[in-house]
């Protein structure tokens, strides 16, 4: 699954997945771009990877994904300096979980605005240059909570599966212009966010999971790396589930 001379795009790629995605990336030989509003985060995961990989290979951008005008200014950075962009994977997201009688309308708008509304800017920013040179592959990172739902995250879970319907869409759009749209929808991933869980919570969690273990953010990874390479050329409109078999 080499993605050598490739150019990547991966929106809040300064840690967590996001930077696993990266690194992914990276190492089968690509050109990662990293969008993020972390800038501490951003810079020192740039640092790394020049050190690891060459200056050459990546460059963070400073971004507010749910800016559609700074979004448009990244991406004519990139398309400068590359003239295309062949791989975008829309990682960056938020929770605000709340029950829905506490849930506050700015904690709902603020993870619809970042987690889907933010896929869309940069879909949209990219697809001309994809349509253009003819080839392409958008990856949209769901959630197992956007298929089946999760108690105090309807903002979430409604995000998430937002992106479902987007990713379904664009790709019947796209389809004919050799570009394939899918999505990844992880389970229980083992995160800062999980391990932050108390035991009790993750032991009936554990329960849900056939395979019996959290995923690891290597699983995820894998799984976009499989979408973004050559061999997945002929699937498009596809969720793939990272989950263990929890969603079964």
């Amino acid at each position: 699954m080499e993605l050598k001379g490739k150019i990547c795009l991966v929106t809040g790629g300064a840690k967590g997945i996001g930077k696993k995605i990266a690194r992914a990336f990276l190492e089968k030989g690509a050109k990662v771009f990293i969008f993020d509003v972390n800038d501490k985060e951003g810079k020192n995961t740039e640092e790394d990877f020049k050190r690891e990989f060459g200056k050459e290979n990546i460059l963070y951008l400073n971004t507010d994904i749910t800016n559609s005008g700074d979004v448009a200014k990244s991406v004519s950075k990139i398309l400068d300096n590359t003239k295309r962009i062949d791989i975008l994977v829309n990682n960056a997201g938020i929770t605000r979980d709340n029950l829905i009688m506490r849930m506050s309308l700015e904690d709902w708008k603020k993870v619809l605005e970042i987690n889907l509304t933010g896929a869309f800017i940069c879909a949209k920013s990219v697809v001309r240059s994809m349509i253009k040179n003819k080839a392409g592959k958008i990856i949209n990172v769901s959630s197992i909570v956007g298929l089946h739902g999760n108690a105090g995250q309807c903002n979430y879970a409604a995000s998430k599966a937002g992106l479902v319907g987007l990713t379904k869409s664009l790709a019947k759009e796209l389809a004919a212009k050799n570009i394939q749209v899918n999505a990844v929808a992880p389970g229980y991933i083992d995160t800062d966010m999980t391990r932050r869980l108390p035991d009790k919570l993750k032991e009936k969690v554990l329960e849900f999971i056939p395979s019996g273990r959290l995923g690891t953010v290597e699983d995820v990874s894998r799984a976009i790396l499989f979408l973004a390479s050559d061999r997945s050329d002929y699937i498009t409109g596809f969720v793939l589930n990272v989950d263990g078999g929890m969603g079964i």
